[in-house]
């Protein structure tokens, strides 16, 4: 029965930890960038986009370059907050992988 109760307690540390970490999450900030720094933007936590900022030259270029750059700027905020994520899991975990897709029930 002891180890029932272990194995209660380690889960509850856990949930714990990864309600600390979910905090921790939404206070990230990432900064994603494309054509040279000419756009900017950043993401938090919650993958909201919160602010775009562009060069001032940039605006001499077209539409559809200033909007692929916007694209290509959000990409890579995305990737960057995915690994700052991974990485802040990883901790709680014990760099045990988890599954893709996969959602912790609280």
């Amino acid at each position: 029965m002891t180890d029932f109760t272990d194995l209660i307690s380690q889960a509850k540390k856990m949930k714990e930890k990864m309600e600390e970490t979910q905090e921790i999450l939404k206070k990230i900030e990432v900064e994603g960038i494309s054509g040279g720094s000419s756009v900017k933007v950043i993401m938090n936590g919650d993958g909201e986009l919160k602010k775009i900022m562009l060069n001032d030259g940039l605006l001499k270029e077209s539409k559809e370059i200033i909007e692929d750059l916007i694209v290509a700027a959000h990409n890579d905020a995305k990737t960057k907050l995915k690994r700052k994520t991974s990485e802040e899991i990883s901790k709680v975990t014990g760099g045990m992988s988890l599954p893709p897709g996969f959602k912790f029930p609280f």
